[in-house]
């Protein structure tokens, strides 16, 4: 039986309690504990406060204390609400294209895309395919990000998206970080699928989610919709076909074209993601909704694009949760903090915007309630930044790292 521990003292601890899910921030509104520290037990938080105060309190029990004797500032974990991070092969030659001025769609509809990722994932055997998410999942888990979502949507076909998804689960039973399971078979009609886009849909309803349901492969299935992907009428039918064989919902939605988030609003999905094209009127709708807007500012680095309009989005009264998107075609990068920093100045967000994106917001995008907020009975997933002012974090723009790691309270960098 694990012992209860005292970790601390932290120059300032950052809860992010009490801060609201919709709307905008202001800093002033971060629970900020000097000195702090946290008692952990069984993985999850007994207790926050004042370091020496919580030492004195817990003085007559039997309880190991995690001293941290240099300059540090704690928050939870970060939370990584979107990513592709299950794939084989490179599209450095789409990369290519697209700097000598190549559209993202004019690529695909050439022979790239994700159809170049999907032909390589295929032949990748289901070694190979762990090898690789291990790998990146790691790194992830380095950077700090303790809650990684991972997307199928790489083979489109029953049999690829079935090992997609047993790698995931593979992956995520022997690393300490939490991978969470989305099914997007519906990311694209593959090339050798005869019949229309409903067709595949179908097929992905009656043989695929069946199956993903029993070996209880994921709860979650998104959908992209989008020019060469899905319509948005087509997706409707899809989404509650999966939502009546009980997955959460999510979209993409608003990249190139709208209809994702309406949809989103009328099936009440958890998360619509991606927004750079999103318009007034629909940031209306998310704002009188529960859907959580998930930014990813990766993909408009990696395709030189506008960024969803994360300011618009605070100030109409919407949640706003922030994703790496980190995929082989348009989001390479893979780095959510700096991917943050970025959006951040760009779209003018205060740091505890920022923050509140990484952390419990992103949280919620992907239906936990557990995690995202160092409140007692959550999870003990911390991360510690080498610096005793939190501002540093944002201010070096990503490129200071946490330099210790918390899952569940167990150290797993540091």
């Amino acid at each position: 039986m694990a012992k209860t521990k005292i970790i601390g003292p932290f120059s300032q601890l950052l809860t992010m309690d009490t801060i609201p899910l919709k709307g905008r921030l202001n800093d002033s509104q971060i629970e900020i504990i000097p000195n702090g520290g946290v008692v952990v037990s069984e993985g999850k938080i007994v207790k926050t406060g004042n370091f020496d105060q919580l030492c004195f309190g817990f003085r007559d029990l039997d309880i190991e204390i995690d001293r941290i004797e240099k300059d540090m500032v704690a928050m939870p974990g970060m939370i990584d609400p979107h990513t592709h991070i299950c794939w084989a092969g490179s599209r450095a030659k789409d990369y290519s294209l697209r700097l000598a001025g190549k559209s993202y769609l004019e690529i695909a509809q050439s022979g790239g895309g994700i159809g170049d990722t999907v032909a390589k994932t295929r032949a990748a055997s289901a070694t190979e395919l762990e090898a690789l998410l291990t790998e990146r999942a790691a790194t992830h888990l380095l950077n700090g990000i303790t809650t990684i979502e991972v997307k199928s949507g790489y083979c489109l076909n029953a049999e690829g998206e079935l090992k997609m998804l047993e790698v995931i689960r593979n992956v995520n039973q022997k690393l300490s970080v939490d991978l969470i399971a989305t099914c997007l078979a519906a990311h694209i009609k593959p090339d050798d699928v005869e019949g229309s886009s409903s067709d595949y849909l179908k097929m992905v309803v009656n043989e695929l989610l069946p199956e993903v349901i029993e070996r209880k492969l994921s709860k979650r299935v998104d959908i992209y919709i989008d020019k060469g992907a899905f319509t948005k009428d087509e997706a409707r039918v899809y989404l509650n076909c999966a939502r009546n064989l009980g997955f959460d919902l999510a979209i993409h939605g608003e990249q190139f074209t709208a209809g994702g988030v309406s949809l989103a609003c009328e099936l009440g999905a958890l998360s619509v993601d991606h927004l750079e094209m999103v318009q007034d009127h629909e940031i209306n709708l998310l704002a009188a909704s529960t859907v959580i807007p998930v930014a990813l500012p990766g993909a408009s680095l990696g395709l030189g694009c506008q960024f969803a309009p994360a300011r618009k989005l605070l100030d109409a009264g919407c949640s706003l949760a922030i994703g790496s998107d980190w995929n082989p075609g348009s989001a390479p990068m893979g780095d959510l903090l700096m991917q943050t920093a970025i959006l951040g100045i760009f779209e003018k967000m205060t740091m505890a915007e920022s923050f509140a994106a990484i952390t419990f917001r992103a949280a919620v995008a992907l239906g936990l309630t557990d995690r995202g907020v160092l409140r007692i009975g959550l999870l003990a997933d911390m991360i510690g930044f080498p610096t005793s002012d939190y501002r540093e974090i944002l201010y070096h723009q990503g490129s200071l790292k946490p330099s210790m790691v918390w899952k569940r309270g167990d150290i797993v960098k540091g």
